[in-house]
């Protein structure tokens, strides 16, 4: 069963048999799996009123272990998104009643962020569900593949982030 890109790198050979274009195999695929991946995620978030990104903030939370409490500097460094996008989701969790805004104990000058009641519950409900769905997105590949794909991604990444 083919995935579309076959055909597409066989019209590149037959146009330009002069170019290798087995990078378009590599990026092409990835775009089509993260656009498949990212949609049935989705599906999966909105069935606890979550997105991505809050899904994201929530679990870095509550697997940075108890209290449950990061500065938005911890939570921006494991998202790797900017300083504004951090503000914003947090923004969206705090007024939900997800997340809480603290000065920090020993620092007064420096915020926490920190899971609320309601935060914890709905990471704990939702994460057995985003898992599943996970495990049903990767059903046909076995689990040496699933390490051998992940091997591959992870130095694909470092190859591409270290340039």
């Amino acid at each position: 069963m083919g995935d579309g890109v076959d055909e597409i790198l066989q019209q590149w050979a037959d146009a330009r048999p002069d170019l290798d274009t087995s990078p378009m195999g590599v990026f092409g695929r990835l775009s089509r799996a993260a656009r498949l991946a990212d949609a049935c995620l989705q599906r999966s978030f909105s069935q606890h009123d979550l997105d991505a990104a809050s899904f994201d903030v929530l679990a870095t939370l509550r697997r940075s272990g108890p209290p449950f409490r990061l500065t938005p500097t911890q939570l921006q460094r494991s998202s790797m998104v900017t300083s504004s996008a951090i503000a914003q989701r947090l923004n969206r969790l705090e007024s939900r009643g997800l997340v809480i805004r603290e000065p920090n104990a020993e620092d007064g000058r420096v915020i926490d962020v920190g899971l609320t009641d309601e935060g914890f519950q709905l990471i704990e409900e939702s994460l057995p569900d985003h898992l599943r769905n996970e495990r049903q997105l990767l059903a046909r590949l076995s689990i040496s593949q699933r390490k051998e794909l992940a091997s591959l991604l992870s130095q694909l990444f470092n190859s591409m982030e270290n340039g």
